[in-house]
């Protein structure tokens, strides 16, 4: 990080910080991860959520179809005095190896962050609009 900030700059508050967030070795792949036990934690967090929202169901794949596969992404939370508020893991897909007319048209996945949903509320409320 210091290629990119100069902290000559920075007050010794945002220097400290910067020097807390840079400590974190977040993992490359899942192997890496389930080798320490706070990303293994993440991990398991995230595949009991996926489980108990029901998110997937296991099925046989049909003959000859291309299955999206997923990766692993791994973040860390931080809190606003430097210190880590948790570990974060995620699988999402890999939407990208679609192709259009294969398995494009197949999938769709509804995501609304939670901003977007109270401005629209906002607006419909103030322009009276029925809900």
């Amino acid at each position: 990080m210091s290629r990119y900030v100069c902290y000559s700059k920075l007050t010794p508050h945002y220097r400290a910080f910067l020097s807390k967030v840079e400590q974190v070795v977040v993992p490359k792949d899942i192997a890496e991860a389930l080798a320490q036990k706070e990303w293994k934690q993440a991990v398991y967090d995230e595949i009991g959520a996926l489980e108990s929202n029901t998110t997937w169901t296991i099925v046989n794949r049909p003959r000859d179809k291309h299955v999206v596969e997923c990766k692993w992404v791994f973040t860390v939370k931080h809190k606003a005095n430097g210190t880590i508020d948790r570990y974060k893991a995620r699988l999402v897909a890999k939407g990208f190896t679609q192709t259009h007319g294969v398995d494009y048209n197949k999938t769709f996945s509804p995501v609304a962050k939670l901003n977007t949903v109270r401005v629209l509320l906002s607006i419909a409320a103030n322009l009276d609009w029925p809900l």
